[in-house]
């Protein structure tokens, strides 16, 4: 794995967001690394993060499912264009689509970091397609596909 993170790269006026924006005081955070041709990112669920009890909300499962989907499209563009992470320009994504399958209760853990893995389906022009799967313990709990879309660099303008 690299030493720094996808969302790392963000410049900070696009590093606000809820699930990965790093200058979110509030927010998840997470971070995403290249692992050979897939990414991975490890979370660790808290108590607030509670369905009922023992059980992490889905609602949760899709937010890590999206964030580490965009941010695993932004890292596969610079890696196809054979670019350096954060070199201009920018590459930043939204969600345009974001299905989530929940095949198995994701077990909430303070102990049981959360393994989200990314694949990626395709890049064509602004869209890329990522496929997530998410697992606890080695078991799949739930699988999602992000459909992401650049955004376009006139509506990047500090960046």
């Amino acid at each position: 794995m690299s030493e720094k993170a996808f969302q790392d790269y963000y410049p900070d006026d696009l590093s606000y967001c809820y699930g990965c924006g790093r200058l979110n005081d509030h927010g998840l955070k997470i971070k995403s690394y290249w692992d050979g041709e897939e990414s991975v990112c490890h979370f660790v669920p808290q108590s607030h993060h509670m369905a009922i009890p023992g059980i992490v909300y889905g609602g949760l499962i899709a937010s890590l499912i999206d964030c580490h989907g965009t941010g695993t499209a932004s890292a596969a563009i610079y890696r196809s264009e054979n670019r350096e992470m954060g070199s201009l320009p920018i590459a930043r994504f939204v969600t345009g689509s974001l299905h989530v399958d929940f095949l198995s209760p994701t077990p909430l853990s303070p102990d049981m970091p959360l393994e989200l893995r990314g694949k990626i389906k395709e890049i064509k022009g602004r869209k890329v397609i990522v496929q997530v799967t998410l697992s606890a313990l080695g078991k799949l709990c739930a699988k999602g596909e992000v459909i992401a879309i650049r955004i376009p660099e006139q509506l990047m303008t500090n960046s």
